[in-house]
C-alpha cells in the first residue's frame, strides 16, 4: 500500500457499511486514489511462517487520517446522495491529484488537522497547535511550522481554504 501512495498507484476505494439483517447499505463512502496519506495506512504483523502465504505484510486503513473532504458519501443512511452532488464533492478535491504523490501526504495530513479544530474559522497559530503530531507523522523535516504555512497556501490555490486575513483562515 506504502508503495502503491508513493508512486501514485492508489486505488479509488469504496467502503461499504451494510445492515446484515436485511442486506441493505446502509453507507457507501468514496475515497479517491488520490486521497490517501501515508499516515493512513497502518501496517499490520507478517503473516507466520507456516501460513500459505508466509512472510506477507497487510495493512489497515485509518478513515480519521483520511480529510473529511476527501471521504465521499455516495449512500448516507440508505439515502442515494444525488449523484451531481457525489461529482461536486469529487471535483472539489481534484486539485489534489495534481500534487506529487511523494508531497500530498503533508497537504492531507494539513487539511485533516485543520478539519479536527472543529472550527470554520480559524488561525495560523491554531494550526500550529498540532506541530507535535505533523512531527510525528514528518519526522524527517525539521521546518514544521514553515511547512504548516506552505500547506494552508497550497490549500488556498486549491479552494480548499479561504484566506480571510493576514493569519486567518476558513473552510468553505
Amino acid at each position: 500500500m506504502m508503495d502503491a501512495i508513493r508512486n501514485d498507484k492508489t486505488p479509488n476505494f469504496y467502503f461499504l457499511h451494510y445492515d446484515l439483517a436485511t442486506w441493505s447499505i446502509r453507507n457507501l463512502l468514496l475515497v479517491p486514489s488520490f486521497a490517501f496519506p501515508p499516515s493512513a495506512v497502518i501496517k499490520r504483523k507478517p503473516l507466520s511462517a507456516t501460513a500459505r502465504r508466509a512472510g506477507w505484510v497487510g495493512c489497515n486503513i485509518a478513515l480519521t487520517q483520511i480529510p473529511a473532504d476527501a471521504k465521499i458519501p455516495v449512500v448516507k443512511e440508505t439515502t442515494i446522495l444525488p449523484a451531481t452532488e457525489v461529482r461536486e464533492r469529487f471535483k472539489r478535491v481534484k486539485p489534489l491529484s495534481q500534487i506529487k504523490a511523494t508531497e500530498r501526504g503533508w497537504t492531507l495530513d494539513v487539511l485533516n488537522a485543520v478539519r479536527h479544530l472543529g472550527k470554520t474559522e480559524f488561525t495560523t497559530a491554531d494550526a500550529y497547535s498540532f506541530i507535535r503530531e505533523l512531527e510525528a507523522l514528518h519526522p524527517v523535516n525539521r521546518h514544521v511550522k514553515d511547512k504548516i504555512r506552505q500547506q494552508l497556501q497550497v490549500l488556498r490555490d486549491m479552494n480548499l481554504l479561504v484566506h480571510v486575513e493576514r493569519g486567518v483562515w476558513r473552510l468553505p
